[in-house]
């Protein structure tokens, strides 16, 4: 296996990898009430691999963090310990499990908030509708003093994620949600000193950071960023300073690892490639550098090869191939994605009967 780039061991941190294929978060919008469900034990224990690292679906960090429907929190007393017997299945077949903790921010609507109030921001400009949410409430800037109350939900909810059994959290900062909206200055029109400058509006995502790393551990810690993206109406003016900013203020804290999502975007079979760079940043960051965005096996193992990147998550490829691994292994041919089924709420249809390579391959 090993003469395969992506199927090569590769240490990180304290954890002993088997390989370089890495579960991307994905939201899957089973988790009835914001709770974690018993179906969600088949559904990770299914993507494990001995040595494996799996992020999960994003959970939101508190009551005013969520922009969907049945998505699985992890603020609660009741959500920690239905994760737990998640945790446990991942971990018996030897899986390393990380948290991916988030806060949707402007993303979201009144239905979604704690007495039908506004959607916190780093501002008050509306998002306009896109596909998953019908209509977006108008958000609520956040007040300087309030900033450090969601700091806090960060550091609340990677403890709860450790309680919970987790190895690790990756903070979501990419995709135009929370951290991303102070971030890019498309979104950002602050004036205090979470605005203006790069390093006024990096300051919401290094506290997060910081309060994280302080609560848990720096080698319990990634972060997942998108400077070149614009998902959610959230793009800046100049990506590359955004993620050489953030990549070496990072490095001062030490964390475990930064996933980052190509500057590119990949939808419905058709690849639309932009001449900019994600090595930059990978050179610059001194942890593991994790790669994002419409890998193949091809681009996957030329990317390990070249050293682009340390280790490569896959999305789509991965959800309708639970033996992803085994069938980059193999050169072996792939299921085809349900897009209809990513988002539904049925505990087995789209979720968990994609096939398996049959045992005698």
């Amino acid at each position: 296996m090993n003469s395969i780039p992506l199927l090569s061991p590769y240490k990180m941190g304290g954890f002993d990898l088997s390989h370089r294929v890495v579960l991307a978060p994905l939201t899957r919008q089973r988790s009835y009430g914001n709770v974690p469900q018993p179906h969600a034990v088949l559904y990770y224990s299914q993507w494990t691999s001995k040595g494996g690292l799996l992020i999960s679906e994003a959970a939101p960090v508190s009551d005013t963090a969520n922009g969907y429907t049945d998505t699985p929190g992890i603020w609660t007393e009741e959500q920690i310990d239905a994760w737990r017997p998640i945790v446990d299945a991942v971990h018996e077949k030897g899986g390393i499990f990380f948290c991916q903790i988030w806060h949707t921010g402007r993303v979201s609507n009144y239905g979604f908030q704690p007495n039908g109030q506004a959607p916190i921001s780093c501002t008050d400009k509306p998002l306009t509708p896109q596909v998953a949410v019908a209509e977006f409430s108008p958000p609520r800037r956040l007040e300087t003093e309030e900033i450090p109350l969601v700091v806090n939900d960060f550091r609340l909810a990677a403890r709860n994620a450790i309680e919970a059994g987790f190895d690790g959290v990756e903070i979501h900062g990419a995709h135009g949600y929370l951290i991303d909206q102070f971030l890019k200055d498309q979104v950002n029109d602050r004036t205090d000193k979470y605005g203006g400058s790069l390093e006024n509006r990096c300051r919401f995502a290094l506290e997060i950071v910081e309060a994280v790393v302080d609560e848990v551990g720096a080698d319990k810690v990634g972060l997942r960023l998108s400077p070149y993206a614009n998902y959610m109406e959230s793009g800046d003016s100049n990506p590359e300073a955004l993620g050489l900013y953030m990549v070496n203020s990072l490095n001062k804290f030490g964390i475990l690892y930064c996933h980052m999502v190509e500057p590119r975007m990949v939808k419905a079979g058709e690849k639309f490639v932009t001449p900019h760079s994600l090595l930059p940043m990978r050179n610059a960051f001194k942890g593991t550098f994790i790669a994002a965005g419409g890998y193949d096996r091809e681009e996957g193992n030329k990317t390990i090869a070249d050293g682009y990147a340390d280790l490569v998550a896959y999305g789509r490829l991965f959800l309708a191939n639970p033996d992803l691994p085994r069938r980059f292994e193999l050169d072996a041919p792939l299921n085809k994605y349900n897009r209809d089924t990513f988002y539904t709420s049925d505990p087995v249809i789209g979720y968990v009967d994609y096939p398996f390579l049959s045992s005698d391959i």
